[in-house]
């Protein structure tokens, strides 16, 4: 089991989407068989079986084991992660195109560049899990306490200047063998749901 998975192809997102088959792959993240699970969700055995070869199908869940049990083989599977991303590759006809309208002050085109951080590595997860490789990444996640409006400001600046120092030293047009990498800076105010003061200028 993967510790997140990355979910491309919209069928499959539509099929986790769905509320039940969700509180199925949540409640799979420990092996179970159709019966166990009936109990666990309420719902008939049948339509549990219904759902979980949905899921199987496209390939959010997995056989673990057959047990046999008198005349009835009862199948007990697991999800195949233990969370799961869709990728905006799911919604291609959709999806933002972060080259439209770039604005480094604006929110959405912020979120027009996590979806594509999301998409980007999404594919590579893809394509390394396929290759049994791993992803050369890094990522720094930190948090910021701004007495104004006024030092955000100069902070956005002096961090800008100094990435695009960094991105200047290092970056190599025409290193042989080399390999392009993006780098992506991120500034916004903490979604704390008790922080009413997330959205307000000072």
């Amino acid at each position: 089991m993967f510790d997140i998975a990355v979910i491309e192809d919209p069928a499959a997102a539509e099929a986790s989407l769905d509320p039940m088959r969700a509180r199925l792959l949540a409640a799979l993240a420990e092996p179970a068989s159709a019966t166990m699970l009936a109990a666990r969700v309420g719902l008939p055995r049948q339509k549990v079986n219904y759902h979980l070869r949905a899921l199987e199908q496209h390939g959010l869940v997995e056989l673990v084991e057959e047990r046999r049990k008198g005349n009835v083989t009862e199948r007990v599977m697991r999800a195949t992660a233990a969370s799961y991303v869709i990728s905006p590759a799911a919604l291609a006809a959709v999806r933002p195109d972060p080259a439209q309208s770039p604005d480094r002050l604006s929110a959405r085109w912020l979120l027009a560049l996590a979806a594509r951080l999301v998409q980007d590595v999404g594919a590579l997860i893809t394509g390394a899990d396929r290759a049994k490789q791993r992803v050369a990444t890094f990522a720094v996640d930190g948090t910021v306490r701004f007495a104004s409006a006024r030092d955000r400001a100069a902070f956005a600046e002096e961090l800008a200047a100094t990435v695009t120092a960094l991105v200047g030293r290092y970056h190599d047009e025409n290193a042989p063998g080399g390999r392009e990498h993006r780098v992506v800076v991120a500034l916004h105010p903490s979604a704390d749901p008790e922080d009413t003061t997330a959205t307000e200028e000072h």
